[in-house]
């Protein structure tokens, strides 16, 4: 997030245009210390979680009469401060870059976004495979996990995506458990038949203690339910699909 102050009149710390960016951990920069700084910077970090979109003004008054929630400033002017994101970079995980997920690759690697290709197969992530995502818009990151892909989960960034669609059954349901363990994720989508749902809830719950609502952060089958072909290129673009709806959700 960016923080500027906007305007001030009177005495501040720091005059208009001063700037500080908040990270999820650290700041850069500082527009005057004290409590409008600390307020900022909690309500930058509040919008970060919340992938809040809107810029936001907070007006502060600078005496002695004002309570303020981390010490007082009595410069006696006012300062109105602006927080705004410097940029909202959607990130997607695709486990699984078999048939479909590259098909699903191609398609996402269009879109403004950071796309995380997981396989625990090194032949699915080679040079010439992935060649078909040269011009992509996205960057492009590829994690070859051989022994516990689910690790990769909490490298990834807040509010990633997840479309679970390995090539084995047992990896798809590691990384289901563990992905609703990893609590910064955003959506979690898994590819399969109403059959292998059942079976995944059903241990998901008995094997890995998971409430149904828990459960239910999972959405499966993922794609639009009125396109039904099944060759790779049309479920990927069902796939996309239903996830540019996801964000445009998020936007809402």
């Amino acid at each position: 997030m960016l923080v500027t102050v906007a305007t001030v009149r009177g005495h501040a710390p720091r005059d208009a245009g001063a700037k500080l960016v908040v990270g999820q951990n650290e700041t850069w920069g500082s527009i005057g210390g004290g409590n409008v700084e600390a307020v900022a910077v909690d309500r930058a970090r509040e919008m970060i979680v919340a992938s809040k979109p809107e810029p936001e003004l907070i007006d502060f008054a600078l005496n002695d009469k004002v309570t303020n929630q981390h010490g007082v400033q009595c410069c006696g002017g006012t300062v109105s401060v602006l927080l705004e994101p410097l940029a909202v970079v959607r990130s997607v995980a695709v486990f699984g870059v078999g048939h479909v997920g590259l098909e699903l690759a191609r398609i996402l690697a269009r879109q403004d976004l950071d796309l995380h290709l997981v396989d625990t197969r090194s032949d699915m992530l080679t040079e010439e495979r992935l060649d078909v995502l040269a011009d992509a818009v996205a960057q492009v990151h590829t994690h070859h996990t051989p022994l516990l892909p689910e690790e990769v989960l909490e490298e990834l960034p807040h509010g990633t995506h997840i479309l679970i669609m390995t090539h084995d059954h047992a990896e798809d349901a590691a990384l289901c458990d563990a992905a609703l363990r990893t609590s910064h994720l955003g959506s979690i989508g898994l590819i399969g038949s109403a059959a292998k749902w059942v079976r995944f809830r059903k241990r998901l719950a008995t094997e890995g203690g998971h409430d149904e609502a828990t459960i239910d952060r999972i959405k499966t089958p993922i794609g639009l339910a009125d396109i039904t072909g099944k060759d790779p290129a049309t479920i990927a673009v069902s796939v996309a699909a239903d996830l540019l709806r996801t964000f445009e959700t998020e936007v809402d």
